[in-house]
């Protein structure tokens, strides 16, 4: 779609749905994804790729998105699904379970990344929407900010790993813990560096 035929397009459309996911990479803890229709009488200064903002930044954004958007929603899937599905899938399921929880059924839904989820309404992806689409960002903005609170969440039920500081992402740090401790129950079996501390607990 050229910038002319786009303006075309989106040109009346209000109930546009921005939808992106974070929590691919890590070992440990949910998958999330955000779904956010911006109101269009309400611009939000300052929107990007939430992985671009300091946290401080983010979690200013994350209010203002909240009270300013005409909707926004969550949607999750578990360790236990990820497992169950593979972590492609959960993200879609995720995406797809933000969208569906949306207050305001959009006419539209723009999703980073190079593919769609199942949606009941018109969709699109668009690689790099976070940093370059408002409502893409604004849904990069949400999930970041939710994933990054339960993280923080986890960490004061095992404390151990040091979720607050490397929110289950491969580090040294965590494959250190990971390796002294074993798996906890929000560890993503089926990543490879999961499985062998596994094997070794269990050996």
């Amino acid at each position: 779609m050229n910038a002319q035929s786009e303006l075309a397009f989106f040109d009346g459309l209000t109930r546009i749905a921005g939808v992106d996911e974070v929590g691919r990479g890590p070992l440990a803890g949910p998958v999330v994804a955000a779904a956010v229709i911006l109101d269009p009488d309400c611009p939000i200064e300052g929107l990007r790729d939430s992985k671009q903002l300091n946290a401080a930044r983010r979690e200013e954004l994350d209010l203002i998105i909240r009270e300013c958007a005409l909707a926004w929603a969550v949607g999750i899937c578990t360790p236990a699904e990820i497992d169950a599905l593979n972590i492609l899938q959960a993200s879609m399921l995720a995406m797809r379970r933000a969208v569906e929880a949306l207050a305001i059924v959009p006419e539209f839904v723009r999703v980073d990344g190079n593919r769609c989820p199942e949606l009941r309404v018109p969709s699109e992806a668009i690689i790099g929407g976070d940093d370059s689409v408002p409502c893409i960002s604004a849904a990069s903005i949400i999930a970041k900010v939710h994933r990054d609170a339960e993280m923080q969440r986890l960490h004061a039920e095992f404390p151990q790993y040091g979720f607050d500081r490397h929110k289950g992402y491969p580090t040294p740090e965590h494959l250190a813990a990971l390796e002294q401790h074993g798996p906890s129950p929000v560890h993503r079996r089926s990543y490879a560096p999961v499985q062998r501390a596994l094997e070794r607990a269990t050996a």
